[in-house]
């Protein structure tokens, strides 16, 4: 069965490999953001003869024909997910590094309205917020406020 990236490549007229194949097999089955490390990680699971620069080039090509997004999360690693028309924001917590994806209606609502006043029309736009678990406040700063 061919995997929704494999579809995509397809239709983009992309050739596909095997190795190819178990990349986009990899990456449609990715809930979380891999980076190419973890993805080549996962490949070689499938098929041990799966190289680093094979990972790497073939990441590379999905990112330029636009079936992949790079996210650079501030951790240092470039992650990717596959590129969707359903808009999403991430919140990323920054004590483990899980990547959340949201959608908020009053967010969307809210860009427009900044750009229109300052006279601009919004194109696109990105949105991450770097969070930490509200467990791990510390008690003492709700108490005293802001200093």
């Amino acid at each position: 069965m061919q995997s929704r990236i494999e579809r995509i490549c397809a239709d983009k007229g992309l050739k596909m490999t095997d190795q190819r194949r178990t990349i986009a097999q990899v990456l449609s089955e990715s809930i979380d953001h891999p980076d190419v490390d973890l993805v080549y990680q996962r490949a070689t699971a499938l098929d041990p003869h799966i190289s680093i620069a094979t990972v790497y080039r073939t990441v590379r090509l999905f990112e330029e024909a636009n079936i992949l997004e790079k996210h650079d999360f501030g951790d240092g690693r470039a992650r990717y997910e596959e590129a969707s028309n359903a808009h999403h924001d991430h919140l990323i917590n920054i004590k483990t590094g899980e990547v959340i994806e949201f959608y908020n209606s009053e967010i969307e609502v809210l860009k427009e309205k900044i750009a229109n006043e300052l006279g601009y029309k919004l194109v696109d736009h990105r949105l991450e917020l770097y969070a930490t678990p509200s467990t791990d406040a510390d008690p003492a700063d709700d108490e005293d406020g802001p200093s």
